[in-house]
């Protein structure tokens, strides 16, 4: 296979995975997470029921989870398109191996950590419902998707060479993913604790500039398996304090990544640093506006979008940064 082919594959494959944790947010945020109570297929068939005798025999052998349809069938569009990120993943490495018995320079590594992550991402979608949205679950998932996303983006970007900026100017960047990436945790972790409207002001919180938390409970991995996680079970003072976390680490990454920017812009990086001040803008005002608009599935969605937007942005400016080794930066 032609690297330029398998470039375009790659790329296909991150638009995919886009969409996928893009419509797994609509899923999870439209309160469809639980729209098929069984896994793989959705109440024991491999699409979901929709005539009048698949429902009825739905309903009796999952009593306690009477069928939605509109709600089962974003469940399982969402699985089918993930099975297709999984299929993508598995043809990368393969071809990856292909092209490696031909030219061993190629690089292996990479699309084979892939493949297993995403293996290890069907395994999550899995557990999310079987354990019925357990938050360390749904967040992991969450964060998993985005690694995906990162990593493919990484691959696709493999053959171009990078700039070989200076190792002191790169770390800034990666100081930058990290925190971004904290601050992605934080927001799955408010949304599967359902704690984005305990707080519906801004930039106060219940008219406190610093209301009554519980971080402790709050953030507390240690939940019970089997217990319906749906709405939520945290108290508000718990939820309060996930929420209050989450805006904290948005103003920290606010500040760094337009620092981070600025510091693109004068090193030379200025298309660059123009993305990322867009970005980081349009994630901004989403996040406000929906703690304003008391979180409208529509906008709630978008600002999911906009992280792995932000994700993405980061993750390109640091592979272009990159030093090359030998003809091919490193896939």
């Amino acid at each position: 296979m032609q690297a330029r082919t398998y470039r375009r594959i790659a790329w296909g494959a991150v638009a995919l995975t886009f969409c996928v944790v893009v419509l797994g947010a609509w899923v999870r945020l439209s309160h469809a997470g639980l729209g098929c109570p069984d896994w793989p297929g959705c109440y024991g068939q491999l699409t979901w029921p929709t005539a009048a005798s698949e429902i009825d025999a739905a309903n009796k052998a999952f009593p306690e989870r009477p069928v939605e349809v509109d709600k089962a069938w974003r469940e399982m569009l969402h699985r089918y398109l993930a099975g297709g990120v999984l299929l993508a993943a598995y043809f990368l490495a393969v071809a990856a191996f292909w092209r490696r018995r031909s030219d061993p320079t190629q690089p292996l590594a990479l699309p084979v950590a892939i493949a297993l992550l995403v293996t290890l991402q069907a395994l999550f979608g899995m557990w999310t419902v079987t354990w019925k949205l357990l938050p360390s679950i749904v967040t992991a998932h969450l964060l998993g998707g985005l690694a995906t996303l990162a990593l493919l983006t990484w691959l696709a970007l493999g053959a171009e060479r990078g700039a070989g900026e200076r190792p002191g100017r790169r770390r800034w960047v990666w100081l930058g993913l990290g925190l971004l990436l904290v601050q992605i945790f934080l927001g799955g972790w408010t949304s599967s604790n359902y704690a984005a409207l305990v707080c519906p002001d801004f930039p106060t919180c219940g008219g406190a500039w610093w209301p009554p938390m519980d971080p402790a409970e709050g953030f507390s991995l240690g939940r019970e398996i089997g217990v319906d996680y749906s709405g939520g079970v945290l108290d508000y003072r718990a939820r309060v304090a996930i929420h209050f976390a989450h805006r904290i680490g948005a103003l920290v990454v606010a500040v760094y990544l337009s620092l981070l920017a600025l510091g693109l812009w004068r090193w030379g990086w200025r298309r660059s640093a123009a993305a990322l001040f867009l970005v980081l803008g349009a994630q901004l005002a989403l996040g406000v506006a929906n703690v304003v608009q008391q979180l409208p599935l529509g906008l709630a969605t978008a600002h999911n979008a906009g992280a792995a937007a932000l994700l993405l942005t980061i993750v390109v400016i640091a592979r272009r940064m990159a030093p090359s080794h030998g003809p091919r930066a490193p896939l």
